[in-house]
């Protein structure tokens, strides 16, 4: 295998990896904000306010990946 072909490699897993754990995150945290709000409804507002801002940071995570792979890509042309 060639050096291209091991630079699209790593791209490819560079998206995979950067993907799972925020994904699992996510969902992890979303889960938590749903029991934490049938727990308390009247902190809802608040509860849903901070995983708004939580998902982000982690979705920043992903788009982190997509950059590096996009610039491994790049590498190759």
């Amino acid at each position: 295998m060639d050096a291209n072909g091991l630079i699209g490699l790593a791209a490819g897993l560079t998206v995979a990896i950067a993907t799972i754990a925020p994904a699992t995150a996510q969902g992890k945290a979303a889960s938590q904000a749903m029991d934490a709000i049938a727990r308390q409804p009247e902190a809802a507002n608040d509860i849903r306010t901070t995983l708004i801002v939580a998902m982000a940071f982690m979705e920043a995570l992903t788009i982190y990946g997509l950059l590096i792979a996009f610039l491994l890509l790049q590498a190759i042309s």
